[in-house]
């Protein structure tokens, strides 16, 4: 069996294991946390298959018609991801509403405490986002959101997250919904410049946003940046001509 087919088998074999928890799940045999992990796994999965198929050489001799299939089929897992974590992030906001023992964690065994649990998962999200490995960041933050709707630093991330790949994908829905996250991200901290940074970033990438692009970039440099926050801005800093 040639790899690409291997990658098929397994990509089938993921689906069903997606679907299989899904219907657990309504069933009321899998709890809400676990289906959240389920996910992170199997769309971290999917993304880690659909790097390595793009990767491959068509066997055929048509390789320059066959390379925009290998594109859109990734294009289409990374924006299945972020649908999915839109979908786990809704279930496991609901479960942070639940009754639940204090000094658990969201799947219920004893751990630690709150802070220091939105501690753990913001630097291991941190790392993945560094390991260029959005979908288990996405899950950690939305462990966060979990534990802190209110938590700026998850709204941010995830928000930019989820608004990348549904841009790249052409997905009003979804950037609607992300933008949104940033949107509140810098209502509960206006003086945060970590996410008045993202929100413009999204303004920016919007088509007929200058003005508010513009104005977001203005009260961005009265925030103190970092000097990492002001690189990532430089380029769009010189684009609206604003000082820097």
């Amino acid at each position: 069996m040639s790899e690409r087919h291997e990658i098929e088998d397994e990509l089938a074999l993921r689906e069903a294991s997606i679907a299989d928890a899904r219907r657990e799940f309504a069933a009321g045999e899998l709890s809400d946390a676990a289906l959240a992990a389920i996910l992170a796994r199997e769309y971290a999965a999917i993304e880690s298959l659909a790097e390595r198929a793009a990767t491959l050489r068509d066997p055929d001799p048509e390789p320059v018609a066959a390379a925009p299939t290998v594109r859109v089929r990734r294009r289409r897992w990374l924006l299945v991801a972020a649908l999915a974590f839109a979908l786990a992030l809704a279930v496991v906001l609901w479960s942070a509403v639940q009754p639940r023992q204090a000094g658990t964690s969201i799947t219920g065994s004893v751990t630690l405490g709150r802070a220091a649990q939105i501690t753990q998962l913001l630097t291991e999200a941190e790392a993945d986002v560094a390991n260029a490995n959005d979908v288990a960041a996405l899950a950690a933050y939305a462990q966060v959101l979990a534990l802190d709707p209110r938590n700026v630093v998850a709204l941010s991330q995830s928000g930019w997250l989820d608004f990348s790949a549904a841009s790249a994908a052409k997905d009003a829905t979804l950037v609607a919904r992300a933008t949104s996250m940033l949107r509140r991200a810098i209502t509960l901290a206006p003086r945060d410049p970590g996410a008045r940074l993202y929100y413009a970033l999204a303004a920016s990438d919007t088509p007929g946003n200058a003005l508010l692009a513009t104005s977001e970039w203005r009260v961005f440099l009265t925030l103190n940046p970092s000097p990492a926050q002001r690189a990532v801005a430089a380029p769009y800093l010189a684009r609206y001509k604003l000082g820097g």
